[in-house]
């Protein structure tokens, strides 16, 4: 770069693009007077740096910018919301108790719409769509019709800007006295307040805010003096530049579009991902169930692999769409291996009440693949009438969709549509950006991570070596390091060498004589057969000797464990309405002579999320794809994300700037397929 560019930052909280502008226009330009009387630059380059680019990054709870998915913050406010919920829940389940939340949200609903998806609430209520004139009819025959199907608790999530059709504030008090009246039943008021803005950020924020800054500069070194002010916004999973006053403009369009009780107009304003949370919500807590099926399509859902947290609320969702639908929807245990044996049951609505936010597998999890087993398989599909199949998991289950494709060659009972919602802990399904279960994985990490680093604040000069899950996949050591501030993670797709690993050491004795006399390093588990974890250790141990000592850690199973995240019940949960929506559709379209016959390569699919939408893909078109030696894709999204990881560890490397982002304007990212 042949000219230098100097670079303000400046934390604006709570002020509106206009102010925002105006605050660091006045600031510069006091700079700009200021230093060359100080002598601090020249005439000159005071002359050349006339001009301003500005590029926000938004950080809020409430998520109620329009253009991004979700602004810095809003997944760790969820994490404590939800936190408190599943604390609530079993007190509501042992006293038989009615809860009424209520969370932040004065003119968004986000935080309340998203936590009634990730809790299974019974009603929501949010200023963008007040509810009906007859509310309190429908809320108390909700409740009661919630009780009579044997569930011993209610939860309803108010957002603190929650309106009426005309108006008039809804409040949590208002309605605990309602259901206190019309129904009798112990009422509890929780509100929530500032707990929401504090504690440890997440995961997902920690890389977000990485990601979003290294585009911010990106922008910056970029910029022209006539590049307008931008945002960098989230889309899907995709960093994109939108003009500032045009998200600003549609923020204060939703505002003036609810003072005039232009609600629809609202939600449509606040984009699709919202209007997605939305429809979906709707569908679980206010659709009714069709009480007859005949006549109609089976459906099966089973979960294949290994567990995963955030499995059982895509089975939730699965089932209860697929009842909604009008379908009869049974539950397959064990995997392909249950198939064979034909352990499989019909499914109720009630069957699957209160799975969201249970971790695990409660169908249960085998890694057995259908190839030895096609001919029971496929006479258990003609006596069960299974007319299409919900796949739930990891690699296995792509791979048995797979086998299940080349063995439609010998069983014709085998073409039946399918679909496969990636859930693992490795992330190493090809077709998808992510899978389900793997930022639980990544929270437990980063918490371990934070745990260690905090027990060496007291002993100084100690380096962590900790090994990860993932299989000869490097997702959750690369993220986690990204997130924890690591100094260097192992993976397998990012070969090493000993002087690789010399000069890691070199770099963590020269940190030691800085202030931050801790060190944190990362290692896959199937990084290198010969430069094992304990091979590591005993290397930085003998180098480190008289400057550090070493430490080491091998997390195990208990990544794979604990309740699933918000972004991954989210996840899970839309995962498995559009993945039933796409079935029925596909199941009519394969309907034939009064049977299924579906054969075509898009009868079997990979549902997941590439770039800025969910997709369905072909299995058999992702196969070249594949790296099946080592069960991970042959391209991998992450891995642009490693120079990040070193820079911020401040190791000297060049960061590829050579991909462009361009501007795009909001009404063109509004009108896309919807994110997640």
């Amino acid at each position: 770069m042949t000219s230098r560019k100097r670079f303000l930052l400046a934390t604006v909280p709570s002020l509106s693009g206009h102010r925002v502008l105006r605050y660091v226009r006045h600031f510069t330009r006091g700079l700009l007077v200021c230093f060359p009387l100080s002598g601090k630059i020249t005439a000159e380059e005071a002359k050349k740096s006339s001009y301003l680019n500005i590029v926000g990054l938004v950080g809020s709870i409430d998520n109620d910018f329009c253009g991004t998915d979700m602004t810095i913050g809003t997944d760790s406010a969820l994490h404590r919301i939800i936190e408190i919920v599943d604390a609530i829940t079993t007190t509501a389940q042992s006293h038989q108790r009615t809860f009424v939340l209520e969370v932040m949200g004065r003119h968004c609903g986000y935080l309340a719409l998203v936590t009634s998806l990730s809790c299974g609430a019974d009603w929501v209520f949010i200023p963008e769509c007040p509810p009906d004139d007859d509310w309190e009819d429908h809320l108390c025959r909700r409740l009661s019709e919630t009780r009579t199907r044997g569930s011993r608790l209610n939860i309803i999530i108010v957002a603190e800007g929650a309106i009426d059709k005309d108006g008039k504030p809804i409040t949590s008090e208002d309605i605990k006295n309602l259901v206190v009246k019309r129904l009798g039943y112990d009422t509890r008021v929780t509100v929530l307040g500032h707990v929401q803005r504090g504690g440890t950020p997440s995961a997902f924020d920690r890389i977000l805010g990485s990601r979003m800054g290294v585009e911010a500069v990106m922008a910056l070194l970029e910029g022209t003096p006539d590049t307008p002010a931008c945002v960098v916004s989230l889309s899907g999973n995709q960093a994109v530049r939108l003009p500032l006053m045009e998200c600003v403009q549609v923020t204060k369009e939703v505002t003036k579009a609810m003072n005039e009780k232009k609600f629809d107009e609202a939600m449509k304003l606040r984009g699709r991902s919202f209007m997605n949370n939305w429809e979906v919500y709707k569908l679980l807590a206010h659709v009714r169930p069709p009480v007859s099926k005949t006549g109609l399509h089976t459906v099966a859902v089973m979960n294949v692999g290994a567990p995963a947290a955030g499995m059982n609320a895509a089975v939730r969702s699965t089932v209860r769409i697929g009842l909604i639908q009008g379908n009869r929807v049974l539950v397959v245990h064990d995997g392909f291996e249950g198939l064979a044996k034909g352990q499989i049951e019909e499914a109720g609505w009630s069957y699957v009440g209160g799975w969201i936010g249970q971790g695990g597998s409660k169908l249960g999890t085998k890694r057995t693949l259908p190839k030895k087993n096609l001919e029971q398989i496929s006479a258990n599909i003609t006596k069960f009438n299974i007319q299409g199949l919900v796949i739930i998991g990891g690699f296995e289950a792509y791979t048995g969709g797979l086998e299940l494709m080349e063995g439609r060659k010998q069983f014709d009972e085998l073409c039946i549509p399918f679909v496969v919602i990636p859930a693992t802990v490795s992330n190493n399904v090809p077709g998808s950006d992510f899978s389900v279960g793997a930022d639980t994985a990544l929270n437990t990490i980063c918490t371990t991570c934070d745990r260690i680093k905090q027990s060496a604040a007291g002993t100084k000069r100690r380096v962590f070596i900790i090994e990860t899950m993932g299989g000869y996949c490097g997702y959750l050591a690369t993220m986690a390091g990204l997130a924890a501030g690591a100094d260097a993670a192992y993976i397998f797709e990012e070969p090493f060498t000993i002087r690789d690993l010399q000069a890691n050491v070199e770099h963590l004795v020269q940190k030691m004589k800085t202030t931050v006399k801790r060190g944190l390093v990362l290692r896959n588990e199937k990084s290198n057969e010969n430069y094992t974890t304990d091979f590591i250790f005993n290397l930085y141990s003998e180098e480190g000797k008289g400057i550090f000592d070493s430490r080491k850690n091998v997390l195990g199973h208990m990544q794979q464990g604990g309740s699933p995240t918000p972004f991954d019940r989210n996840f899970a949960t839309k995962m498995g309405a559009k993945a039933m929506h796409w079935m029925t559709g596909k199941i009519k379209e394969s309907y034939r002579n009064g049977r299924i016959f579906a054969n075509t390569p898009d009868s079997g699919c990979v549902l997941g999320m590439r770039k800025r939408a969910l997709v369905f893909q072909p299995v058999t078109e992702l196969k070249d794809q594949t790296d099946f030696e080592h069960r991970i894709p042959k391209e991998q999204w992450w891995l642009k994300l490693r120079p990040i990881l070193k820079i911020l560890a401040k190791y000297e490397i060049d960061l590829d700037t050579s991909e462009h982002a361009h501007l795009e304007h909001i009404s063109r990212k509004r009108s896309g397929e919807a994110p997640v």
